[in-house]
Parts: structure tokens; sequence; C-alpha cells
């Protein structure tokens, strides 16, 4: 960030003593690329937690609200409290449901990890349409991921994200895109891993007016309900009628250029270099540090 007129360092954090090294700075704003650190035979460092607790201002949201990003189903369950559209959905383990008729949601049914990211767990095998493809891609998510697996209705429209910007005056900065996978050579449109590590899918501006105000309306509900701070990614699907339900929040998004939803997103819709991106970021957690000193 030179370019905008910032001192800047960057640093690769993976110890508590890396970060204690920060917190001896005492920088005016911390970028936070990740939720947390992992560490050996102990908890993990919530970065929130640990800036917040430090008194070091830092970009994203609290520990709480991070909460909903880890865990799909505890965002689903605060926003369908507050009345917002989510895919009707359920929880399962292998061997939980005996038969077809348990089911709390008949098929056809999409499963998928309750806690992972860039499409991890996710392929054409999610899609079920009968009990015995059910349990086949509950006993693989469970071996691989070892927690339950998150079941949703099967929505069959097309498939948005909205990258949400809160600038230094308050205002949101919306920008929602279509998502288009390829089709598969089962003839569904699945975005998992490989299409995500591919590129393969679209990324393109909603050309119907009325979709897109769904699409923003209900992204921005879903941002001021879960109290997102500073910026986050909203998943939205359609069904076959064009109604939108919530997905997902990503309150830590990807930022790689070229390709992260997030930058890719403001491109698309409103013309931002990454650079702008970036820089509005900052200037959101910087006029907070303002605000702060001035009381």
């Amino acid at each position: 960030m030179v370019k905008a007129g910032y001192a800047v360092n960057l640093n690769l954090c993976v110890s508590r003593e890396d970060l204690d090294e920060i917190v001896a700075r005492q920088p005016s704003l911390v970028v936070l690329a990740v939720k947390y650190i992992p560490l050996d035979n102990e908890n993990d460092i919530w970065l929130a937690d640990y800036f917040a607790d430090h008194g070091i201002n830092f970009t994203g949201s609290s520990r709480d609200v991070l909460d909903f990003d880890s865990n799909k189903v505890s965002a689903k369950d605060h926003l369908s409290a507050k009345g917002i559209a989510t895919a009707r959905y359920f929880t399962a383990i292998p061997g939980q449901y005996k038969n077809e008729h348990e089911l709390p949601i008949t098929f056809p049914l999409f499963l998928k990890p309750l806690d992972a990211a860039n499409g991890n767990g996710v392929d054409d095998s999610s899609f079920v349409t009968n009990f015995l493809e059910f349990e086949a891609k509950i006993a693989s998510l469970d071996k691989e991921f070892n927690h339950p697996t998150l079941v949703e209705e099967y929505l069959p429209g097309r498939e948005f994200t909205v990258a949400i910007i809160q600038a230094s005056n308050g205002q949101l900065l919306v920008s929602p895109i279509e998502l288009v996978p390829p089709e598969s050579k089962n003839g569904l449109r699945i975005l998992g891993a490989k299409v995500k590590k591919d590129d393969s899918e679209e990324l393109k501006k909603i050309d119907d007016d009325a979709m897109k105000t769904r699409v923003k309306a209900l992204a921005i509900e879903c941002f001021v309900h879960l109290g997102v701070r500073d910026y986050g990614r909203i998943d939205i699907l359609a069904d076959k009628s064009g109604q939108c339900f919530f997905i997902e929040a990503n309150l830590v998004p990807g930022m790689t250029s070229g390709s992260s939803y997030f930058p890719l997103a403001c491109e698309i819709e409103h013309q931002l270099t990454y650079d702008e991106v970036v820089n509005l970021i900052i200037e959101q957690g910087l006029s907070r540090a303002v605000k702060e000193s001035l009381g």
C-alpha cells in the first residue's frame, strides 16, 4: 500500500510470539487475512479475539460474528429467526436416519460440509435424489471432515455472490454478480472445489434488473442482521421461480488478485481495480481508529 501512502509491514504469523511482536509495534490497523492461527496441542488463536483483547484495531468482524462464517447452520438459524429466507436444511451423521421417510426434507437434496471453504467436499455427488445416494455422501463427508453434514433442499435456480464493503462514510458498496459453473457430464452445474480450483466458472453481471434488486436487498439484510463489520461476501441461490435464499456468509473472503470472487465482484459491478478495493477496506479500518481516538 505504498502507493496509497501507508507504511505497511507484512507479517507471517505462526505463533503467539509473532502476534506479540505486532502488538508491541502498536499499529493503527492490522489487516487480517485468516480467521485464526492453528497451534499444535493448544487451542487455535482467533485473531479477532487476540487483537481485541490487546486493544489493536483490525479489519473485519468480531469473533462472535465470525462464528457465522465457520458454522453455516448458526448463520442460517440466526437469519431464519429474523424472518430472512434461507434454504430449508437439517444436519445429519451416518446412521441417524434409517430410511427416506424419516428425512425432514424430501428429495432432491444437496449435501456439503458444515464448515469448509473453497467448495471442499462439494461435487456432483452432493446432489442426491434417493436414500442410497444420501447415505453414501453422508458417509464420505463424515470420513473426510469428521463432523455433521449440512443437508439443504436443492434449489435449481441461478447462483449469486455479493461483495459488500462498508465505506468510511458508513455507506455500503454492494457488488452482486452471477456465478455460472460449467455443466458436468451429469448435466449438473455445481460450484465445487474442482470448479473453483480450475477457475472454470463464469462470473458475470446480473442481466435482470428485478433479480439484481432482489439479490442486493437480501444480501444487505444478511450483512446487517449478522452484524458484519467492514466487509463480507454473501452467497445466494434462487429457486425455479426466482425467489432468493441465503446460503452462507464468507466474512474473511479470499482476496487473491485475478481469481477471488470478492475483488472480482467489485470489478465487474463497479469497475474498481484491485488496489481500489483494498484501499476502501483499509480506509474504513483507519477511520474507525480516528473515531476512537477522538472519543
